[in-house]
């Protein structure tokens, strides 16, 4: 494939405490410890999830994603040809994962890494490792997905997955994670909080839901004072969990414990 989507951008206040919940949940291993920045560094072989230090005025939450190219060059003469209001920015050398920063036509922020660019290295360098648990998918809320898929077909010839007529998603794969394009109605909020068109939920595959629900219920004995977050002590958070739960590759959902929405389900 030409481009390949390595990396997921978690902004939290509880690093450490995101890094354990990850390895002790879905056998993540760290990938360079925690760096100067604050930002800690979890994997699951192919897929990194980069939990970076909140600072005054950054929304916490699900953040952004990367890509690997094969060719940033040619990333840059197809939106410079197609989509000539995208910008792009070179990072600080301490980003490992991103060494550009740009979006697309909707302002969704990614990373674009090449082999042989400055700032590579953990998940970037790590050699190929493959997981019992590791993320399937990730999904986005955006109010044009038709363009937004688009994008991300022509641009980084992501492939199409075929889909049932009547589903108004758009699922788009480099061949082991998928990108779900959801389309991002205000009325879809009815009956809980209304949330800004973003990242929505990171998804993982795994060989058994019921022995996640048990590591997840250690996680919460050993961790007392999260309650667990399941997203389902209020008509609010029950209605957000119906939105939720729609989503065709998840079997059980629950939340990480500054609340970043996950879903798992069966190989």
């Amino acid at each position: 494939m030409f481009a390949k989507i390595r990396h997921l951008a978690i902004v939290s206040e509880k690093g450490e405490l995101m890094g354990d919940f990850y390895k002790s949940i879905f056998g993540m291993r760290s990938s360079g410890g925690t760096r100067a920045s604050g930002a800690i560094a979890v994997g699951d072989g192919y897929m990194g999830l980069n939990i970076n230090l909140r600072k005054p005025g950054r929304q916490a939450g699900l953040d952004h994603f990367g890509f690997e190219v094969e060719d940033v060059e040619v990333v840059y003469a197809r939106m410079q040809e197609k989509y000539p209001s995208i910008r792009t920015l070179k990072r600080p050398g301490n980003r490992p994962f991103a060494g550009i920063s740009t979006h697309d036509p909707a302002g969704n922020v990614f990373d674009l890494s090449q082999a042989g660019m400055e700032n590579r290295s953990e998940v970037y360098v790590e050699g190929g490792r493959e997981q019992d648990r590791h993320v399937k998918h990730f999904a986005l809320r955006t109010v044009d997905p038709v363009t937004v898929a688009r994008f991300y077909r022509e641009v980084f010839e992501l492939l199409e997955m075929e889909k049932p007529g009547d589903d108004p998603n758009f699922y788009l794969t480099d061949g082991k994670v998928t990108l779900i394009v959801y389309p991002w109605k205000i009325t879809d909020y009815e009956g809980t909080g209304i949330e800004r068109p973003a990242l929505d939920h990171i998804g993982f595959e795994v060989e058994s839901v019921d022995a996640v629900k048990k590591d997840l219920q250690a996680f919460m004995d050993r961790n007392p004072a999260l309650s667990s977050k399941r997203v389902v002590k209020s008509e609010e958070q029950e209605a957000r969990l119906k939105l939720f739960s729609k989503c065709s590759y998840g079997q059980f959902q629950f939340a990480d414990p500054d609340g970043v929405l996950i879903d798992v389900a069966e190989r």
